[in-house]
């Protein structure tokens, strides 16, 4: 489940890297693009960390109990609903960027 976390970084580079412009990347443009990133990775860095706890004590529980697979299940996607957050967060504060400050 955490493989999908790294795709999300993957699709707000390609969104940032369309949305550079050589001649005139103002300080804020690049700002916005760092902030995105960060936003991006921290929420998947949290939601890794939240996916790798809940996986280890999930498989465990489930070992014991087999009633716990479902609730486990769904743990891991609100605990991976953490990395869309932070993908859309990205996005939007990529597209705030856009044709602001033109001054370089």
């Amino acid at each position: 489940m955490a493989g999908i976390l790294g795709i999300y970084g993957l699709i707000l580079a390609t969104i940032i890297i369309q949305s550079v412009k050589t001649e005139n990347y103002a300080l804020y443009n690049a700002y916005a693009h760092l902030a995105a990133g960060i936003t991006c990775g921290l929420s998947s860095l949290a939601a890794g960390l939240a996916i790798g706890i809940i996986g280890d004590y999930g498989v465990r529980a489930a070992g014991l109990q087999d009633k716990l697979f479902v609730p486990m299940a769904l743990i891991l996607i609100f605990a991976e609903a953490l990395g869309i957050y932070g993908l859309i967060t990205g996005i939007l504060l990529v597209s705030s960027g856009e044709g602001k400050c033109d001054m370089p």
